[in-house]
């Protein structure tokens, strides 16, 4: 089966035209190898798999004739990803919203201050070293 249909049929992605997409921009790795959408893959392949800024690792233990229910995706992939790749999104997540939206403005007056403030604390570290 090739490998953007096996992603479509074990539902890592929501359409075949997008997990062909992924495999286009190189998010997609057989064996640590990145492959193009056609690639065949097999039982017992390693997949890694980028999405959403974390790397799936996955072993592939079936070929399902079609797509498959959510409860039955396990019967055809093993997941192999470590919890780690789970942390570090999550602190991601929470960095990204300590930041200013895009398009909020300039600004403000406390905020210049706390940029001040970083930047000489930062120059004070560095001048003592």
């Amino acid at each position: 089966m090739r490998i953007d249909k096996y992603l479509w049929c074990t539902r890592y992605f929501k359409t075949r035209n997008m997990a062909t997409e992924a495999c286009k921009k190189g998010h997609i790795k057989v064996n640590d190898q990145v492959v193009k959408p056609s690639r065949e893959v097999y039982p017992s392949d390693k997949l890694v798999v980028r999405k959403n800024q974390i790397n799936y690792e996955l072993t592939i233990l079936d070929i399902p004739e079609s797509r498959v229910g959510a409860k039955l995706v396990n019967v055809y992939r093993k997941d192999t990803t470590p919890q780690e790749a789970f942390e570090h999104a999550e602190l991601l997540k929470y960095s990204k919203e300590y930041y200013r939206k895009k398009g909020t403005g300039r600004p403000t007056k406390k905020d210049r201050r706390d940029i001040d403030d970083f930047l000489d604390d930062d120059f004070e570290t560095n001048e003592t070293e």
